[in-house]
């Protein structure tokens, strides 16, 4: 879909980049950011609408479809990919738009090299023989030697359509029945064993890596076929056994189905995760067709970053025994970790003791597991349900389990939330908010951030998230990459909510220059004359201790700075609650009607607080 000029080919083919990292380009790329970036977008069913910056036009005529990856203008033809908008908005040849892009998602992109040319021809023969691989599985299935692994779908409920959606086959029990068949496809069998599908005998030659299992691929989310995994029908040791690292595929960073079930999640606008493949099969089948799984690992940052692209909410499902429940506890938070703390939420969907999604949805039906996802927790008061029980199965003080108590709350929960989860967390602890919101007098100073600020002999310790501290991290962030400037502009505090003068100095000008702005040059170039803050941009540059910015690529800068931005507007909102409580004590206190206007903005900002 990208701009192909004839400029452009004679410079792709004097510096050819790699047809990998440009997926990954795409795969990492936000198009509905990129392109709001430099574009007002509204919201029109799933697809996004402004004025087409290529032309010039009163009714808007822009489209912009993030889940296929495209915009298009109905007024002057303008269509294309992400690289292509980059091109024509910023006027750049194809390799310096892929490497704009490259810089902004964190991909590194180089000329390719020979030895480039070699690894990319190898991952393109790895394709090739997963492609032929899983036609040999599925014809294999439908074979007379598939009848038991047909049995075993029949068993489990796995329809025909299913089967044939999901392009489940079988590996025959047979030493080298794949072998022969990548052999007469044409496939070099060295690479075959690259791609985990066969492995080298001892005495010379190769022998099949997957024998006598239910065979289940797993698609990038741009098609191609990158690993397998392999459900044991007979007595093997091992029930499932999956591909390892390979050169098209690494574990951790990819999702199970995430290529079937992204349209739904875009239209539902939630994604819901589970275990095993067998798990988010049935979910599908019985009509859940937003459900992926981690692939049989603990899941990962790489996998909720994901996740987060294609929906707002997520809902965590694992088995209810004791493993699942542990990988349940892990995901939950790694996902808080990545999706949470950038404005989506995590919900928390318990299955009945002894049951997986699988066995749940065949014996109780959809509309069983509908009421589960309708009934689930956030994320937040699940983790605290476990800690809290586990508090109460130790042998703490009271005083004690009042300090763990709130430590919980602090750890786990906003700030603007904290009054709310001491409610919650009182009730379970069977003693007063206030006990919680005391016990913190009595802690120690190092796990408990103060309200206010406090005198410790000559040093003066400030309350958490005290201003100084998040226009620092938004300022490092920015000289890191500016760019981050424009594309927050409309989320970003304004220069008068910082206290530091010299930070409000230096973030006043940036916004007023930002569209310029590339690197942290451009940056040190618009203080040249002045040391100070010549000075004090250094600094940013090298964090103290306290501060968290941490983060050696855009994606996790744009990440922190989201937390940010999500905080400041928790702060917003906590500022805003108190001042019309005040209001409302003092009507109520003279004995005065509270206007309906004040009420209705109190009791919509307190529904706001407790979501």
């Amino acid at each position: 879909m990208s701009v192909n000029t004839p400029a452009n080919r004679s410079l792709q083919s004097a510096m050819r980049i790699d047809p990998t990292a440009i997926r990954e380009i795409h795969a990492r790329t936000d198009l509905a950011s990129l392109v709001g970036s430099f574009v007002s977008l509204r919201k029109q069913g799933r697809d996004l609408v402004g004025l087409c910056p290529f032309h010039s036009e009163r009714t808007p005529s822009f489209h912009v479809h993030p889940q296929e990856g495209y915009f298009k203008c109905f007024g002057c033809g303008a269509y294309g990919d992400a690289i292509a908008f980059m091109q024509r908005i910023e006027s750049l040849t194809f390799p310096d738009a892929a490497r704009v892009l490259a810089t902004r998602a964190g991909v590194e992109l180089a000329a390719e090299t020979p030895a480039d040319a070699r690894r990319r021809s190898e991952r393109e023969t790895i394709y090739e023989a997963n492609k032929v691989a899983a036609a040999f599985f599925a014809r294999s299935l439908q074979s007379e030697e598939g009848a038991d692994a047909r049995r075993y779908c029949e068993r489990r409920s796995i329809h025909p359509a299913t089967i044939e959606r999901f392009a489940l086959g079988y590996a025959p029990e047979s030493w080298d029945a794949l072998v022969n068949e990548l052999r007469r496809s044409g496939v070099d069998l060295a690479l075959a064993a690259k791609a985990g599908l066969v492995k080298p005998r001892q005495s010379g030659g190769y022998y099949d890596f997957y024998r006598n299992r239910l065979m289940i691929p797993t698609l990038s989310t741009t098609g191609e076929i990158i690993a397998f995994g392999g459900r044991a029908l007979g007595d093997a040791e091992q029930k499932y056994v999956n591909t390892s690292a390979t050169p098209v595929y690494t574990k951790g960073h990819h999702v199970f189905a995430l290529n079937l079930a992204r349209r739904a999640a875009a239209a539902e606008g939630s994604l819901i995760v589970v275990e095993g493949y067998l798990d988010c099969i049935a979910l599908h089948q019985a009509g859940f067709e937003n459900t992926v799984a981690s692939l049989g690992t603990a899941f990962t940052e790489d996998q909720a970053r994901q996740l987060r692209k294609y929906a707002e909410h997520i809902y965590v499902c694992f088995d209810a025994d004791a493993a699942g429940s542990a990988a349940a506890e892990k995901a939950i938070e790694t996902a808080v970790g990545v999706i949470e703390n950038a404005g989506s939420s995590v919900r928390v969907v318990t299955l009945p003791k002894g049951e997986d999604p699988d066995s749940f949805v065949r014996a109780q039906g959809a509309d069983a597991f509908r009421r589960l996802v309708d009934e689930s927790k956030p994320a937040v008061e699940f983790r605290l349900e476990r800690e809290l029980a586990r508090l109460q199965t130790g042998f703490d003080s009271p005083s004690m389990i009042a300090q763990k108590g709130e430590a919980l709350i602090r750890e786990m929960t906003p700030v603007a939330e904290w009054d709310k989860w001491r409610v919650y967390v009182a009730g379970r602890l069977k003693i007063r908010p206030n006990d919680l919101r005391n016990s913190r007098f009595l802690a120690n100073a190092a796990n408990f951030v103060p309200r206010g600020p406090v005198r410790l002999g000559s040093r003066h310790v400030a309350p958490s998230f005290q201003p100084s501290s998040y226009e620092r991290e938004i300022l490092a962030i920015v000289l890191e990459e500016p760019g981050l400037l424009v594309e927050y502009a409309a989320e970003l505090p304004p220069p008068s909510r910082f206290v530091n003068e010299i930070y409000r100095k230096i973030y006043q000008r940036l916004l007023e220059e930002a569209p310029p702005l590339r690197t942290s040059a451009d940056i040190y170039a618009l203080f040249a004359e002045d040391s100070a803050v010549a000075d004090v941009l250094s600094a940013l540059q090298k964090p103290d201790r306290s501060s968290t910015v941490r983060y050696a690529d855009t994606e996790e800068r744009r990440l922190h700075l989201e937390r940010i931005i999500k905080r400041l507007q928790l702060e917003a909102e906590k500022e805003r609650y108190q001042e019309l409580s005040r209001q409302i004590d003092e009507l109520v206190g003279a004995g005065k009607e509270v206007p309906a206007d004040l009420r209705s903005d109190y009791d919509a900002l307190v529904a706001k607080l407790k979501k």
